[in-house]
Protein backbone atom coordinates (compact mmCIF):
# COMPACT_ATOMS: atom_id res chain seq x y z
CA UNK A 1 0.00 0.00 0.00
CA UNK A 2 1.11 3.47 -1.07
CA UNK A 3 1.78 5.74 1.71
CA UNK A 4 -0.18 8.82 1.58
CA UNK A 5 1.01 11.94 -0.03
CA UNK A 6 -0.22 14.48 2.72
CA UNK A 7 1.74 12.74 4.93
CA UNK A 8 4.74 14.82 6.02
CA UNK A 9 8.40 13.67 4.98
CA UNK A 10 10.84 11.95 7.61
CA UNK A 11 12.80 13.54 9.17
CA UNK A 12 15.91 13.29 11.41
CA UNK A 13 16.97 15.36 14.28
CA UNK A 14 20.28 16.93 14.32
CA UNK A 15 21.78 17.04 17.59
CA UNK A 16 24.93 18.68 18.46
CA UNK A 17 28.09 16.58 17.67
CA UNK A 18 30.20 15.12 20.96
CA UNK A 19 32.36 18.01 21.82
CA UNK A 20 36.46 17.33 21.82
CA UNK A 21 37.40 15.94 24.96
CA UNK A 22 40.25 18.50 25.29
CA UNK A 23 37.23 21.15 25.21
CA UNK A 24 36.01 19.55 28.24
CA UNK A 25 39.04 20.12 29.99
CA UNK A 26 39.29 23.46 28.19
CA UNK A 27 36.35 24.81 29.81
CA UNK A 28 36.76 23.20 33.28
CA UNK A 29 40.07 25.15 33.67
CA UNK A 30 38.23 28.48 32.70
CA UNK A 31 35.74 27.80 35.54
CA UNK A 32 38.38 28.11 37.71
CA UNK A 33 39.92 31.18 36.13
CA UNK A 34 35.84 33.08 36.38
CA UNK A 35 35.49 32.26 39.56
CA UNK A 36 39.13 33.33 40.48
CA UNK A 37 38.23 36.35 38.65
CA UNK A 38 34.74 36.59 40.20
CA UNK A 39 37.04 36.92 43.85
CA UNK A 40 40.08 38.71 42.36
CA UNK A 41 39.09 40.54 39.37
CA UNK A 42 38.74 43.91 41.26
CA UNK A 43 40.19 46.26 44.55
CA UNK A 44 37.66 45.00 46.49
CA UNK A 45 40.24 42.56 48.59
CA UNK A 46 43.98 43.08 48.58
CA UNK A 47 45.85 41.23 46.03
CA UNK A 48 48.96 39.06 46.88
CA UNK A 49 51.68 36.92 45.40
CA UNK A 50 50.26 34.15 45.89
CA UNK A 51 46.87 34.91 44.40
CA UNK A 52 48.50 36.50 41.30
CA UNK A 53 50.18 32.69 40.76
CA UNK A 54 47.79 31.19 41.26
CA UNK A 55 45.96 32.95 38.12
CA UNK A 56 48.91 32.94 36.05
CA UNK A 57 49.11 29.06 37.26
CA UNK A 58 45.31 28.69 36.10
CA UNK A 59 46.06 30.42 33.25
CA UNK A 60 49.25 28.72 31.82
CA UNK A 61 47.00 25.00 32.47
CA UNK A 62 44.33 27.01 29.90
CA UNK A 63 47.32 27.46 27.18
CA UNK A 64 48.67 24.06 27.94
CA UNK A 65 45.14 22.19 27.08
CA UNK A 66 43.81 25.05 24.18
CA UNK A 67 47.46 24.09 22.78
CA UNK A 68 46.05 20.70 22.41
CA UNK A 69 42.98 21.53 20.67
CA UNK A 70 44.69 23.72 17.89
CA UNK A 71 46.51 20.21 16.70
CA UNK A 72 43.50 18.53 16.97
CA UNK A 73 40.49 18.29 14.48
CA UNK A 74 38.67 20.08 16.99
CA UNK A 75 39.95 23.66 14.80
CA UNK A 76 39.56 23.84 11.09
CA UNK A 77 38.59 27.38 10.78
CA UNK A 78 41.86 29.04 9.64
CA UNK A 79 39.99 32.95 9.90
CA UNK A 80 39.73 32.26 13.74
CA UNK A 81 43.42 30.86 13.96
CA UNK A 82 44.48 33.68 12.05
CA UNK A 83 42.77 35.90 14.56
CA UNK A 84 44.02 34.37 17.61
CA UNK A 85 47.55 34.59 16.26
CA UNK A 86 47.44 38.62 15.48
CA UNK A 87 46.24 38.54 19.00
CA UNK A 88 48.41 36.80 20.63
CA UNK A 89 51.26 39.25 19.44
CA UNK A 90 49.36 42.03 21.87
CA UNK A 91 49.26 39.60 24.52
CA UNK A 92 53.16 38.90 24.46
CA UNK A 93 53.93 42.79 24.46
CA UNK A 94 51.83 43.24 27.44
CA UNK A 95 53.98 40.09 28.91
CA UNK A 96 57.03 41.69 28.15
CA UNK A 97 56.10 45.14 29.21
CA UNK A 98 55.10 43.58 32.47
CA UNK A 99 58.70 41.36 33.21
CA UNK A 100 60.68 44.39 32.27
CA UNK A 101 58.58 46.77 34.95
CA UNK A 102 58.80 43.16 37.54
CA UNK A 103 62.35 43.15 36.95
CA UNK A 104 63.62 47.17 37.20
CA UNK A 105 61.34 47.74 40.35
CA UNK A 106 62.99 44.51 41.82
CA UNK A 107 66.82 45.78 41.17
CA UNK A 108 65.33 48.98 43.06
CA UNK A 109 63.93 47.32 45.67
CA UNK A 110 67.44 45.72 46.22
CA UNK A 111 69.37 48.90 45.67
CA UNK A 112 66.49 50.24 48.82
CA UNK A 113 67.24 47.68 50.96
CA UNK A 114 71.06 47.50 50.87
CA UNK A 115 70.88 51.44 51.59
CA UNK A 116 68.51 50.74 54.65
CA UNK A 117 71.38 48.48 55.76
CA UNK A 118 74.03 50.97 55.72
CA UNK A 119 72.54 52.95 58.82
CA UNK A 120 73.65 56.58 59.55
CA UNK A 121 74.24 57.35 55.62
CA UNK A 122 71.05 59.84 55.22
CA UNK A 123 71.74 60.92 52.13
CA UNK A 124 72.40 57.78 50.74
CA UNK A 125 68.84 56.64 51.98
CA UNK A 126 67.43 59.80 50.04
CA UNK A 127 68.73 59.22 46.73
CA UNK A 128 67.31 55.91 46.61
CA UNK A 129 63.87 56.43 47.23
CA UNK A 130 63.77 59.08 45.07
CA UNK A 131 65.05 56.80 42.85
CA UNK A 132 62.71 54.47 43.73
CA UNK A 133 59.95 56.67 43.32
CA UNK A 134 60.83 58.22 39.95
CA UNK A 135 61.02 54.25 38.47
CA UNK A 136 57.70 53.88 39.90
CA UNK A 137 55.85 57.17 38.18
CA UNK A 138 57.95 55.94 35.06
CA UNK A 139 56.30 52.56 35.03
CA UNK A 140 53.28 53.86 36.50
CA UNK A 141 52.76 55.52 32.70
CA UNK A 142 54.16 52.43 30.69
CA UNK A 143 51.72 50.16 32.74
CA UNK A 144 48.73 52.78 32.35
CA UNK A 145 49.63 52.53 28.48
CA UNK A 146 49.27 48.67 27.84
CA UNK A 147 46.39 48.59 30.14
CA UNK A 148 44.56 50.74 28.38
CA UNK A 149 45.51 49.04 25.38
CA UNK A 150 44.34 45.86 26.65
CA UNK A 151 41.08 46.65 27.57
CA UNK A 152 40.31 48.12 23.67
CA UNK A 153 41.37 44.65 22.48
CA UNK A 154 38.67 43.08 25.16
CA UNK A 155 35.57 44.93 23.90
CA UNK A 156 36.05 43.11 20.64
CA UNK A 157 35.95 39.64 22.33
CA UNK A 158 32.80 40.31 24.89
CA UNK A 159 29.88 38.77 22.76
CA UNK A 160 30.23 35.83 20.39
CA UNK A 161 28.72 36.66 17.19
CA UNK A 162 25.89 34.08 16.09
CA UNK A 163 26.91 31.09 14.16
CA UNK A 164 24.46 27.92 13.13
CA UNK A 165 27.36 25.33 13.55
CA UNK A 166 27.49 23.99 16.98
CA UNK A 167 31.37 23.07 16.75
CA UNK A 168 32.56 26.87 14.59
CA UNK A 169 30.46 28.53 17.80
CA UNK A 170 32.14 26.66 20.63
CA UNK A 171 35.62 27.49 18.69
CA UNK A 172 34.88 30.73 18.85
CA UNK A 173 33.90 30.88 22.71
CA UNK A 174 36.94 29.18 23.60
CA UNK A 175 39.42 31.44 21.75
CA UNK A 176 37.38 34.51 22.29
CA UNK A 177 37.45 33.34 26.36
CA UNK A 178 40.96 32.64 26.32
CA UNK A 179 42.28 36.21 24.88
CA UNK A 180 39.98 37.99 27.28
CA UNK A 181 40.90 35.67 30.55
CA UNK A 182 44.57 36.49 29.68
CA UNK A 183 44.06 40.24 29.57
CA UNK A 184 42.32 40.40 32.40
CA UNK A 185 44.53 38.73 34.36
CA UNK A 186 47.36 40.92 32.73
CA UNK A 187 45.97 43.77 34.23
CA UNK A 188 44.98 41.99 37.62
CA UNK A 189 48.81 41.66 37.39
CA UNK A 190 49.47 45.35 36.61
CA UNK A 191 47.44 45.81 39.76
CA UNK A 192 49.07 44.18 42.06
CA UNK A 193 52.17 45.70 40.98
CA UNK A 194 50.58 49.62 41.41
CA UNK A 195 50.55 51.42 44.51
CA UNK A 196 48.82 54.74 45.43
CA UNK A 197 50.32 57.91 44.28
CA UNK A 198 50.09 59.24 47.96
CA UNK A 199 50.55 56.18 50.86
CA UNK A 200 51.90 58.07 54.30
CA UNK A 201 49.81 59.06 56.87
CA UNK A 202 51.35 61.50 59.87
CA UNK A 203 50.90 59.36 62.88
CA UNK A 204 53.83 60.06 64.35
CA UNK A 205 54.65 63.52 64.23
CA UNK A 206 56.42 63.27 60.90
CA UNK A 207 58.38 60.63 58.80
CA UNK A 208 62.12 61.93 59.20
CA UNK A 209 63.80 62.92 56.69
CA UNK A 210 62.22 61.28 53.82
CA UNK A 211 58.74 63.31 54.47
CA UNK A 212 59.72 65.63 51.68
CA UNK A 213 59.82 63.60 49.67
CA UNK A 214 55.83 62.88 49.67
CA UNK A 215 54.10 66.22 50.26
CA UNK A 216 50.98 64.81 50.30
CA UNK A 217 50.37 62.80 53.11
CA UNK A 218 46.42 61.56 52.25
CA UNK A 219 45.78 58.02 52.94
CA UNK A 220 44.54 56.19 50.17
CA UNK A 221 43.20 52.69 49.76
CA UNK A 222 46.21 50.18 49.20
CA UNK A 223 44.90 47.31 46.79
CA UNK A 224 47.51 45.10 46.92
CA UNK A 225 50.77 43.63 48.99
CA UNK A 226 52.92 45.63 46.53
CA UNK A 227 51.41 48.61 47.53
CA UNK A 228 51.35 47.92 51.13
CA UNK A 229 55.02 47.25 51.61
CA UNK A 230 55.84 50.66 49.47
CA UNK A 231 54.24 52.54 52.91
CA UNK A 232 57.67 50.81 54.71
CA UNK A 233 60.91 52.76 53.31
CA UNK A 234 58.82 56.44 53.98
CA UNK A 235 58.37 56.30 57.63
CA UNK A 236 61.48 55.40 59.02
CA UNK A 237 62.10 57.16 62.76
CA UNK A 238 64.24 54.43 64.66
CA UNK A 239 66.08 51.17 64.28
CA UNK A 240 63.06 49.69 64.83
CA UNK A 241 61.55 50.78 62.12
CA UNK A 242 64.64 50.39 59.92
CA UNK A 243 64.56 46.90 60.37
CA UNK A 244 60.84 46.46 59.92
CA UNK A 245 61.25 48.46 56.47
CA UNK A 246 64.33 46.06 55.44
CA UNK A 247 61.88 42.99 55.93
CA UNK A 248 58.87 44.12 54.18
CA UNK A 249 61.50 44.83 51.24
CA UNK A 250 62.91 41.87 51.41
CA UNK A 251 59.15 40.12 51.29
CA UNK A 252 58.65 43.05 48.39
CA UNK A 253 61.73 41.60 46.30
CA UNK A 254 60.78 37.90 47.18
CA UNK A 255 57.09 38.59 45.84
CA UNK A 256 57.76 40.40 42.91
CA UNK A 257 60.43 37.44 41.59
CA UNK A 258 57.44 34.80 42.53
CA UNK A 259 55.27 36.48 40.17
CA UNK A 260 57.96 37.09 37.33
CA UNK A 261 58.41 33.69 37.68
CA UNK A 262 54.73 32.80 37.05
CA UNK A 263 54.62 35.40 34.10
CA UNK A 264 57.73 33.84 32.97
CA UNK A 265 55.85 30.20 32.17
CA UNK A 266 52.35 32.63 30.46
CA UNK A 267 54.82 33.65 28.51
CA UNK A 268 56.55 30.85 27.14
CA UNK A 269 53.11 29.04 26.97
CA UNK A 270 51.87 31.92 24.43
CA UNK A 271 55.03 31.15 22.38
CA UNK A 272 54.25 27.77 22.09
CA UNK A 273 50.37 28.31 21.83
CA UNK A 274 51.38 30.53 18.45
CA UNK A 275 54.00 28.32 17.18
CA UNK A 276 51.30 25.73 17.36
CA UNK A 277 48.88 27.88 15.52
CA UNK A 278 51.78 28.54 12.67
CA UNK A 279 51.87 25.18 11.99
CA UNK A 280 48.24 24.04 11.38
CA UNK A 281 48.24 27.29 9.18
CA UNK A 282 51.13 26.18 7.52
CA UNK A 283 50.42 22.28 6.68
Amino acid sequence: MERSSALPPNRSISLPTRLHPTYLRVEAELNKLRAWEVRYGSSSETLTANTIQAGLGGLSEVYRCVEELVYSSFTQRGELLEDALDHSVKLLDACGIIKDAQQKMQEQALCLQLSLRKRGQESRVEDEISSYLRLRKKLGKEVLSCTRSLKRSERKFEAVPSLKDYHSKMEVKVFRELNLMTSRILRTLMVFLSSPRSTIKNTRGGCSFVSKLWPKEKMKKIVSEVGSIDVAPFCVHDTEDMTMAHRKLEHLVMSLGSTHAGLDVVFRRLIRYRVSILNVLTQ
